[in-house]
């Protein structure tokens, strides 16, 4: 048994997003022979970056909160976090065409959409929200019954369904009370004590400077980074060795690993190998996905200033207005105001399938329809991301239904973002999940002897 630790065992992990990232920086640091395979030509998945009229930012929108511990050890590793610069930031809502600021005490007392009572009852949900730690309990209720219950009809169909909607589309029906849960938990989170004011950071250079920076970090931890490389299959040898089947450039080719782990959406993990127990492949292909269509403009001109409007009115075909330069300086972006218009949908949704150019006139009508004098010739710069595996939606009981982390193939492991339940889908609960996944002695030295035993 000794001798299956003379040498450290080699692990492909399947993916380059930060769960991908996250994993084989532990592995490694546990002195294990790790490769990183990624599909795409760069790391960082959902967290890269790409160019709009030669300024490169985030393809989606990105933000640090005071209290990402998890994101910001991974910067202090690679001696970031004393750069990130903070603001202050405010949040915005549209309401019968009119921006209303809901970014303080005050505002909310002078909120014009709800009435005390409603502001009242809005306002304990919100802390009886905040101060929930039992989670799992809430798994079992629907969103829609949790935020009546405690809201009130009325509020919930002025303040709610409408946010419920622009999130979630009618799948809010099926969403599980844990989602808001874990959205107040976050935002309440980013609040300083005191004040109470939110304060929102980025790394100069946005996630680029962060990919970069892990770059040479992983190298240094002897992690063998492999992009544009797809992996098409995961087979066992006659040695127990698991084969994979991969495309790239140089064409198709098999490499042989001694343990997998798989942290791609779930749909193509469920296709990767035909060893799945009926269970598995059923929780694999029965996990439905929202995912993002995300506009984003480079502007020579500020809009309302707020980091988040969200928006109660209907008929607008974007999520919410996220003002990026309401927190990041004009000057650092060659004197351009980014900003973003996401929409949420399920990944089936036809909608991925509609034409850019049509997705930007409809954005720019509605943007001149809700900032008075918005000219068309303010745009620098316009460009439309999608993404079609974002988050796991919560459906009612999901963490029992979710993809165990530990398969039924011995070796073989999953770590994807919808193993989080506890959390909103962000760049910090991802490492937060691969994190205590390691803390809990899941992939122990132990355990791998016990496999390598086994296999």
């Amino acid at each position: 048994m000794n001798e299956s630790r003379n040498k450290p065992l080699s692990w492909a992990v399947v993916g380059g997003g930060f769960a991908g990232i996250r994993t084989a920086m532990l592995l490694a640091q546990r002195g294990e022979q790790v490769t990183l395979i990624e599909a795409a030509a760069g790391l960082g998945g959902l967290a890269s970056p790409w160019s709009i009229d030669h300024v490169e930012w985030d393809r989606f929108y990105h933000v640090i909160l005071l209290s990402d511990r998890y994101l910001r050890s991974v910067l202090k590793e690679l001696r970031l976090d004393d750069e990130i610069s903070w603001v202050q930031t405010k949040t915005g809502f549209l309401a019968s065409g009119k921006l209303h600021s809901l970014s303080s005490s005050i505002d909310f007392l002078f909120f014009p959409v709800l009435n005390w009572l409603q502001k009242f009852r809005l306002g304990m949900t919100i802390f009886a929200g905040s101060k929930i730690r039992r989670w799992k309990p809430l798994e079992k209720i629907l969103v829609e019954d949790w935020l009546r219950k405690w809201s009130g009809d009325s509020t919930f169909e002025k303040i709610w369904r409408p946010l419920l909607q622009s999130k979630l589309g009618d799948a809010y029906q099926r969403t599980n009370a844990s989602f808001i849960w874990a959205y107040i938990q976050r935002m309440y989170s980013a609040r300083r004590s005191g004040l109470k004011r939110e304060m929102f950071g980025y790394v100069p250079g946005g996630y680029r400077r962060i990919i970069d920076a892990l770059g040479p970090h992983l190298d240094r931890l002897g992690v063998n980074v492999q992009t544009g490389t797809l992996v098409q299959s995961v087979s066992r040898d006659k040695d127990g060795r698991f084969q994979l089947g991969i495309e790239s450039k140089g064409g198709k080719s098999e490499e042989a690993f001694d343990r997998v782990v798989l942290t791609t959406p779930s749909s193509q993990i469920a296709s990767v190998t035909a060893e799945w127990t009926d269970d598995e492949r059923n929780r694999l292909t029965d996990t439905e996905y929202l995912g993002v269509i995300c506009t984003s403009l480079l502007l020579d001109r500020p809009l309302a200033g707020y980091y988040v409007t969200n928006l109660l009115d209907p008929g607008i075909p974007f999520t919410g207005i996220i003002e990026m330069g309401a927190i990041l300086p004009m000057d650092k972006l060659n004197g351009n105001y980014l900003v973003y218009l996401p929409r949420y949908l399920m990944s089936d949704d036809p909608g991925f399938h509609e034409p850019d150019s049509e997705i930007h006139t409809r954005a720019i009508q509605t943007l001149k329809g809700i900032y008075p004098g918005f000219q068309s010739e303010w745009i620098r710069g316009i460009r439309t991301a999608r993404a079609k595996s974002v988050m796991a939606l919560p459906t009612l009981d999901y963490s029992n239904r979710r993809m165990p982390v530990t398969t039924s193939i011995p070796g073989v492991y999953c770590l994807n973002s919808a193993r989080i339940v506890e959390g909103t889908l962000n760049v910090n609960e991802v490492i937060r999940m691969v994190d205590e996944e390691f803390e809990s002695g899941i992939w122990s030295p132990h355990l791998a002897l016990r496999d390598a035993k086994h296999a």
